[in-house]
């Protein structure tokens, strides 16, 4: 769609207008009414009237004399040589060679002085304003502040389509609709059919909401406005208001047309009734708002679209039937929509033929259409880095880890006891995943530094895909796989750090969850404890018990998290030389993938009388480097293990 551009003039325009007149008056009409009065006489009056000294100022020129007697009436008359002029006025005491300041009328200066500039002005400002009317409308303010700021589109044969919006199917199906309705509208009337008056489009960031909106421009063949919430806010009351005026006023006259309100929360919160330290300004935005869309006047062939993360906090006088008729939900894609939107923006690089498409959209489960497009990007910039002209399965992969953690951070330098700590905290995590039923399959583990923060992390991946319900049993999995970096720190060196931080977080954010809303205890049965708000920015919670509840809920949490936290303590205990096993190997590699993980989960344990100490894995590491490809680690291992070594 093409923006349609309204031609401005600048208000420079008007004043330098003023100027060219003002110029005008005073070089060629003034002179001209000064000069207007001036006598003709001869050069013997003249002579007369100087030795009566009745001659006041002379000027004195080339082709004229000019004087002024007592009453200030001014003469002229030809110049005549002669030598004793000077001597004689200055005997006189007249004054002469300088110019004559001419009189003028005390009425005709009083017009030319005050009323020709204030009229001009008072023209000017009813043109000015006249134009604001007609271009804003009968309500609009001086220099356009009460004309509304929407982008008006035009349908043109570029922009996006809706076949450039993937993995939003029910979304497009219904937007379909409404452009199907605007290109044909006799089939609907044929049956009494109506379309709805408004759509809020309702969604997590980044899901596609205003890019349908701009589908819809792209596919429709009628006028597009466009316009985000926080433009009607302005900081004199009632400039909004007029605003949304000025809006619905341009949409009526290129009715049928489709309005997108982008970030409607920002005017459409609910009004909270009190009259004390309220924003009139924004309520009464809202309040024209709620009139422009459903009032006594028919909007007939406008159609509102609108787009919010908030949907809660809107006012529930716009979201009723009449006048934003459909709620259109735009979630997070499941696993079929990240792979078309995957492949929807794989076609503006350039990649290899291997590249699974199936397998990436897993790997980034949970993510948003605008974190795949970036997925994509960053793997197109990884391929240029390396000096390759197309991307690799490889830079798909890694550029999820870029979107999820970070870059790997090259100037982090980890000491050899602190690589090998990382190391049994995320072999903790997968082994505690692996041996548990109903688990994520691991999917990588790594252990180099990531911009995020992160020292490093284990990557789960669903093998189905999509998961939507998660029963008790899975939920309490995964605590206890968030408890087994720590667990395996307690069972290795006896000792704990801070690497767990954000595994603790997680992990009682999530007994939270299950006490609280899931209803997954026997104490409160069925009984929500805490609500939640914000479902798509983030999730805040709010309790909504006593005090006696609240600390009840805590001894729970603490009890639930502890649980898990001893499952996982009793998983690596019997699994302690499988977990040294893997350790080693995470700690010369950095970096494996799942299936090298389930290999040496799968065989079986190499024994071991003695732990190796952090120097002598260095020592093994840096001879570890000089291997080929695929020769086993684990005959390295043996050979530098030295009788007294301690961990």
């Amino acid at each position: 769609m093409n923006e349609v551009k309204q031609p401005r003039k600048q208000q420079i325009t008007y004043f330098l207008l003023v100027a060219v007149v003002m110029i005008i008056l005073n070089s060629l009409i003034m002179p001209y009414l000064q000069n207007a009065k001036v006598t003709e006489t001869d050069y013997n009056t003249f002579i007369t009237m100087t030795e009566n000294d009745q001659v006041k100022e002379v000027e004195i020129s080339s082709s004229q004399i000019l004087f002024s007697d007592a009453d200030g009436n001014l003469y002229v008359t030809a110049p005549v040589t002669d030598d004793d002029l000077a001597n004689r006025l200055h005997e006189h005491n007249i004054k002469f060679g300088s110019e004559i300041v001419r009189p003028m009328s005390p009425l005709l200066s009083f017009l030319l002085s005050w009323v020709l500039p204030i009229g001009i002005f008072a023209g000017l400002y009813y043109f000015l304003n006249k134009r604001m009317m007609d271009a804003g409308g009968r309500n609009s303010m001086m220099f356009g502040m009460g004309k509304s700021n929407a982008k008006i589109y035009v349908q043109s044969t570029e922009g996006i389509r809706f076949s450039d919006v993937a993995g939003e199917e029910e979304a497009k199906e219904s937007l379909q609709e409404v452009v199907d309705y605007l290109h044909n509208p006799s089939k609907y009337k044929e049956i009494g059919a109506a379309m709805p008056k408004g759509i809020l489009l309702v969604g997590p960031p980044g899901t596609g909401k205003t890019m349908l909106a701009k589908a819809v421009a792209g596919e429709s063949n009628v006028p597009f406005f466009s316009i985000s919430g926080s433009e009607f806010v302005e900081m004199f009351v009632g400039m909004g208001a007029s605003k949304v005026r000025d809006l619905f006023r341009q949409a009526k006259e290129k009715a049928p047309c489709i309005v997108f309100i982008d970030e409607i929360d920002a005017i459409g919160k609910k009004r909270d009734g009190s009259l004390v330290g309220g924003n009139d300004e924004r309520e009464q935005t809202l309040n024209q708002l709620l009139t422009e869309m459903d009032g006594f006047e028919e909007n007939t062939g406008v159609v509102i679209l609108a787009a919010t993360n908030r949907p809660e906090a809107l006012d529930p006088a716009l979201t009723r039937p009449g006048r934003f008729d459909r709620r259109v939900p735009v979630e997070l894609p499941d696993l079929k929509g990240r792979e078309d939107i995957l492949r929807v923006h794989a076609k503006k690089i350039k990649y290899s033929s291997d590249v699974d498409f199936n397998k990436i959209a897993r790997m980034a489960a949970g993510a948003s259409g605008a974190e795949l497009a970036n997925i994509v990007n960053e793997a197109a910039l990884r391929a240029v880095r390396d000096g390759r002209k197309f991307a690799t399965q490889a830079d798909f992969e890694e550029s999820i880890e870029v979107v999820i953690a970070g870059y790997q951070k090259k100037n982090a330098i980890l000491t050899d006891k602190e690589k090998l700590i990382v190391s049994y905290h995320e072999i903790g995590h997968a082994l505690v995943a692996a041996m548990q039923t109903q688990s994520a399959p691991v999917q990588k583990i790594t252990i180099i530094p990531r911009t995020s923060g992160a020292l490093g992390y284990t990557m789960q991946v669903e093998e189905e895909g999509n998961h939507y319900l998660m029963s008790k049993v899975e939920l309490e999995n995964k605590i206890a796989t968030l408890c087994g970096g720590r667990a395996a720190e307690e069972v290795e060196f006896g000792s704990i750090t801070t690497g767990a931080a954000n595994d603790i977080e997680q992990a009682t954010k999530l007994a939270r969850a299950m006490i609280t809303r899931f209803g997954m205890s026997d104490e409160f049965d069925m009984v929500a404890m805490e609500t939640l708000t914000n479902q798509y920015l983030g999730g805040d919670t709010s309790l909504a018990c006593s005090a006696d509840t609240q600390a009840l809920i805590d001894k729970k949490i603490v009890e639930l998290v502890r649980t898990q936290h001893r499952k996982a303590l009793k998983i690596l205990e019997d699994n302690k030389r499988k977990m040294d096993e893997l350790a080693e190997y995470l700690y010369f590699r950095e970096t494996i993938t799942g299936e090298e993980f389930m290999q040496i989960l799968s065989r079986p344990p190499i024994p071991r009388e003695i732990p190796m100490s952090s120097e002598a894995l260095h020592e093994t590491a840096v001879e570890e480097a000089k291997l080929e490809e695929g020769e086993d680690v684990t005959d390295v291992f043996t050979e530098h293990m030295e009788p007294g070594q301690e961990s």
